[in-house]
Parts: structure tokens; C-alpha cells; sequence
């Protein structure tokens, strides 16, 4: 959609939640990575508000989301009690609105604005990965502590992955062939096999944020979880869906422009570093390290395949599908060896 037509959409939905305030203009602040647009309203009193327009999915888990996201904002305690962004309310309640005319169907959500101190540097040293890596430790620790008192979620990974093989059912050839379908299933089943196997029903639900990069969360001086925004991926389920992200964040080759998702950062040592860390703080077990593949093989699935034509540019959908066929997929059963980190971590 272009920017006209989103104007017009948050114009609609900023009219609904308050007309006495007038808007001065609308920025795009997007990443232009992925079809979720994200804009800096701008209002002739100087005020400032950040608008989320999506339109892939359902209303219905638009909103829930939202109220997920919102109900754990406010309820993180110190020190995190202020790291996520808050929703604007009317009537007690997340307001989100619903624009649908001329064959569009799109969804806005308001937020006040993050505050934000230092970005990481984009390649890590070992200090700062130590850091992190307790950080990360205790935020993950806190946001398990309230999992109790927040809405619960109808998503779930069983359910992502019973629609993707649904899709491939539907149309053999959704991905070019029926050869490239047939391999999907057996990923599917791989994942649906081995998340029994390990017995993921006694794995803590709790919120997460899966994208975990140095663009979309800031530290303090004392290198402290300071804020966090851009919530495309979130989803309330295991925590061991953050760790590939950690993974890239910490990795040799740093932050990069021209992104992929090898697995080759879950076997770095510096992610190894990083895991003692979080270890000692908000102790792992075996079976979350054992599930740490699956959950790889759940991001490539979910993410890349059944959802990255909704989630990513077109640039990047067609390069990241074609490299999953290639690389990423294959690499699953013959680059991660969970017995290194089991080792490190002595479980």
C-alpha cells in the first residue's frame, strides 16, 4: 500500500480514538524489511504518537496480541517495568482499529513513543556478550513470573505448523513443486515428532519476542535492558524461540545488512558464552538445549515459509524460500550438535 492510502487509514483510525486532536503529518519509520509499516504521527500541538498498520493474519490475533503485549507492559516489574512500549487506551481497553473498504483489510494499534539509550555496537565482545547474556537471563525470568496474570493465547506451534501442512495439502505446487512440498512435510513431522519426544508440555508458556536484533532494543550505561520495540513476532510460548535471535546477536560475523538465517550461529562459541551467562541466572535444562533445533526448524517453517511472503519484502521472501530449500533446512540434521552446548553447560 502506499503511503497516501496508510495516511488515510491512520488518519480513520486517529479520528476514532480522539477528533478534538489534530494531526500535523504522518512519517513512515518503517524498517522496509518486512510488510509491517510503522509511522511517527505528528500533531500540530507538538505531541507525538508511533502508529503500527498491518493487514496480514487476523483482526482477531491483531488485537489479541496487542492485549497480550500490553498486559505484560504493564505488569514487568523493576527493573523492566518501563522496557516495552505502551498502547494507547480508550475506555480501559488497547484501542485498535479496523479499516475495511475497496478489497483492503488493515488494522492499527497506537503507541507512545519508546525511549531509547545506547544501541549495541554491531559486533560484540566478549564483556558485552556476557552481559547480554545475563540480561536477557533475568528479562526472560520476569516475563515468566507474570505469564500467570496476562490474557492467554489461542496460537499456538502446533497449530502454525498443522496450517502450513494444510497449505501443502491444499496445493502441491505452493512451492514450485510437489517434490518441495513432500520435503516440507517431512520437516513438519520432524518437528511435531521431536516436540513430543521432548516433552515440550512441561516447558513453560510465556511472552516472547523471537526478533531479537541490535536495531530494535537499547542498554543503559550499565549495559542494563533499557527498552524494546517492534513486536512483529510476537507470540506467547517457550522461551527457547528467543534463542536463535540471541544466537545472531552475539555471533563473529555482527550485525549485517544483507541478512540470512544459517544455523551456524546456535554452534559459535560466543553463543556458548552467552548461554553460561543466561545459565547462571535463570538455569536451562536439557531438553529446552535439545529443543533449541526444533525450535530452528520452527522459525525456517513458520516464519520463512509458511508466513514470509506476509512478513518480508518480495526481495527477501524469494531469497530467504530459495535458501531454506538450499541451506537452511538441510543444514538442520548435519551443522547443530546439541552435545557441545550440553557439555559447556554441564546438563
Amino acid at each position: 500500500m502506499e503511503l497516501n492510502h496508510l495516511s488515510t487509514i491512520i488518519g480513520k483510525a486517529w479520528h476514532g480514538f480522539d477528533s478534538s486532536k489534530e494531526i500535523k503529518n504522518i512519517e513512515d519509520i518503517s524498517a522496509k524489511v518486512s510488510t509491517n509499516y510503522v509511522y511517527r504521527v505528528n500533531f500540530v500541538d507538538e505531541d507525538i504518537v508511533i502508529a503500527k498498520v498491518s493487514y496480514f493474519g487476523k483482526y482477531e490475533n491483531f488485537k489479541e496480541d496487542h492485549r497480550i503485549i500490553h498486559a505484560l507492559s504493564n505488569n514487568l516489574l523493576y527493573p523492566f517495568e518501563n522496557v516495552l512500549g505502551k498502547s494507547l487506551l480508550k475506555n480501559n481497553q488497547v484501542y485498535t482499529y479496523r479499516y475495511q473498504e475497496n478489497n483492503i483489510d488493515a488494522w492499527v494499534v497506537f503507541y507512545n513513543p519508546v525511549r531509547t539509550q545506547n544501541r549495541l555496537p554491531s559486533r560484540l565482545s566478549e564483556n558485552d556478550i556476557r552481559k547480554l547474556g545475563e540480561q536477557m537471563g533475568k528479562f526472560h525470568k520476569a516475563c515468566s513470573k507474570v505469564r500467570t496474570v496476562i490474557p492467554k493465547s489461542s496460537k499456538t506451534l502446533r497449530t502454525d505448523i498443522y496450517k502450513l501442512l494444510e497449505s501443502l495439502d491444499a496445493n502441491e505446487k505452493l512451492f514450485g513443486s510437489r517434490e518441495r512440498s513432500i520435503y516440507l512435510k517431512h520437516h513438519c513431522e520432524q518437528f511435531l515428532k521431536n516436540r513430543n519426544k521432548l516433552g515440550v508440555k512441561q516447558f513453560d508458556i510465556m511472552p516472547i519476542f523471537i526478533d531479537w536484533n541490535i536495531g530494535n532494543f537499547s542498554v543503559n550505561d550499565k549495559f542494563e535492558l533499557f527498552s524494546r520495540w517492534d513486536y512483529d513476532w510476537f507470540r506467547m510460548s517457550y522461551r527457547m524461540l528467543d534463542f536463535y535471535f540471541f544466537s545472531r546477536v552475539v555471533s563473529d560475523v555482527g550485525d549485517r545488512t544483507a541478512f540470512s538465517y544459517l544455523i551456524g550461529p546456535l554452534m559459535e562459541d560466543r553463543f556458548i558464552i552467552f548461554l553460561e551467562e543466561y545459565h547462571k541466572v535463570n538455569p536451562l535444562t536439557r531438553n529446552e538445549i535439545l529443543f533449541l533445533k526444533e525450535s530452528y526448524r520452527f522459525f525456517i517453517l513458520n516464519y520463512v515459509m509458511k508466513d514470509g511472503n506476509y512478513f518480508f519484502a518480495e526481495k527477501y521472501a524469494i531469497k530467504l524460500q530459495a535458501e531454506a530449500f538450499e541451506i537452511y533446512l538441510p543444514s538442520i540434521d548435519t551443522e547443530f550438535d546439541a552435545t557441545k552446548i550440553l557439555e559447556a553447560l554441564k546438563l
